[in-house]
């Protein structure tokens, strides 16, 4: 696999634990593209975990591995139309998930989770490492 990835916040904790199938997909990977909204997640963790400074330490020297994506305007219209879709399935997902996809929509990204929900969204490329 080659190419431009966004990843999901599973995928990242995954990474911290070095896990292998995830590292060896990552050297393969072009450029590693990081939602503001999984580094939110990513500090919640730390900082409600039992060893917050070594955590909150790890997300900071990740965050310089890859480019840490926001919301902006035309997420945000990404946003409404997949939240829109979802619901005349009947599908939703959480909300930070909407705004994860609405990332890649808007970047052309592909979304690496492990989260199977992801593929619920129409012509989202996703992947499950």
């Amino acid at each position: 696999m080659s190419g431009n990835v966004l990843l999901d916040t599973n995928i990242i904790i995954g990474l911290f634990a070095n896990d292998q199938a995830i590292l060896a997909r990552l050297s393969k990977t072009d450029h590693i593209f990081i939602p503001s909204i999984v580094l939110g997640e990513l500090y919640f963790g730390a900082y409600k975990s039992t060893h917050t400074e070594q955590n909150v330490r790890r997300i900071e020297e990740f965050v310089t591995t890859g480019a840490v994506l926001v919301c902006d305007a035309v997420t945000a219209a990404y946003y409404g139309q997949i939240k829109k879709a979802l619901r005349e399935k009947g599908r939703p997902l959480p909300e930070n998930d909407i705004w994860i996809a609405a990332l890649a929509r808007q970047h052309n990204l592909t979304v690496v989770s492990r989260d199977q929900h992801f593929k619920e969204i129409d012509s989202l490329p996703v992947e499950a490492w």
